[in-house]
């Protein structure tokens, strides 16, 4: 004998027969990854040979890209070539006088040799097909407080903005220990006041580290204003160690650059070396980035 529903049990009912016609749940979508290349500091590179065989020697060890000084001996036209002949990319170029010549300093003159450093900087990364010139833009010291720092770099680099622009080359602002810059959003601030897209973030993972702050937090409060990053590795106990034997805190740190979108270079500056330093080097960042 059948029993008539009550309007309880026939809700029930009813949201059952419901939920069985609808279309199975999609998956939750997983995180996108970040895009990372790897590179290496040309200056690092330990091997006897021309600059195609050290650009071959880093292909064949997993790198993708290299970062040279300026000013340098390098014959930049040799540099390109081999570039071309390898596919790999000389992505950077890096302010080589910015701890001696700093935009920072009292004297004028100095400050003038910085400056015509930097537009160097800015031409040589145009003829070798890079688009970022990594800058450390100044050094509080005994002889120069953070303010003056701040508005002496500040002046300096906006005379290098027209050439900057020209060229399609961003000028990246590295932290370093230079007591200057040290909380995420002093560099904020220290980026955004240019009001320019020619001034980036130059982000090094492991020199912050003893500043507190832990780095995936930099990240995410850069978020694409930090266009590349350094690393090596940093302990609060050992102070520098090998990569991936640090406080960086990889899997936060993969976590932080997915959030933000990370599409860039992560650099290496553990000192480099021959080809078995290199395939260790590689090895390590492919770990620590997630790339393997």
């Amino acid at each position: 004998m059948m029993h008539p529903l009550g309007r309880r049990d026939f809700l029930k009912v009813s949201a059952a027969v419901t939920a069985s016609l609808l279309p199975a749940a999609a998956p939750a979508a997983e995180a996108k990854k970040p895009v990372i290349r790897k590179a290496v500091k040309y200056a690092g590179i330990k091997v006897n040979g021309d600059d195609l065989a050290k650009f071959e020697l880093v292909k064949k060890c997993g790198f993708q890209g290299v970062e040279i000084d300026s000013p340098s001996k390098l014959n930049l036209e040799k540099l390109v070539a081999a570039s071309e002949a390898t596919g790999i990319k000389i992505h950077g170029v890096i302010d080589s006088v910015h701890w001696n010549d700093t935009l920072s300093h009292p004297k004028e003159e100095i400050r003038a040799k910085g400056l015509k450093a930097l537009e160097g900087a800015i031409r040589d990364a145009a003829v070798v097909g890079a688009d970022t010139v990594l800058l450390v833009p100044g050094v509080v010291n005994k002889d120069v407080t953070y303010e003056q720092c701040y508005e002496r770099s500040q002046a300096e680099v906006k005379k290098a903005l027209p050439l900057a622009e020209k060229h399609k080359i961003k000028i990246a602002i590295e932290t370093v220990w230079n007591n200057f810059i040290t909380k995420p959003e002093q560099l904020v601030q220290y980026v955004d006041d240019f009001k320019s897209e020619w001034v980036a973030a130059y982000f090094d993972i492991s020199n912050m580290i003893k500043y507190g702050v832990p780095p995936a937090d930099w990240i995410r409060k850069l978020g694409k204003r930090m266009v590349k990053f350094d690393f090596k590795g940093y302990s609060n106990s050992k102070q520098w160690v090998f990569i991936g034997e640090g406080d960086e805190n990889w899997p936060e740190v993969r976590k932080a650059l997915a959030e933000v979108g990370y599409d860039g270079w992560a650099t290496e500056e553990v000192g480099g070396g021959d080809e078995a330093r290199l395939l260790k080097i590689a090895a390590a960042m492919d770990k620590a980035l997630g790339l393997n």
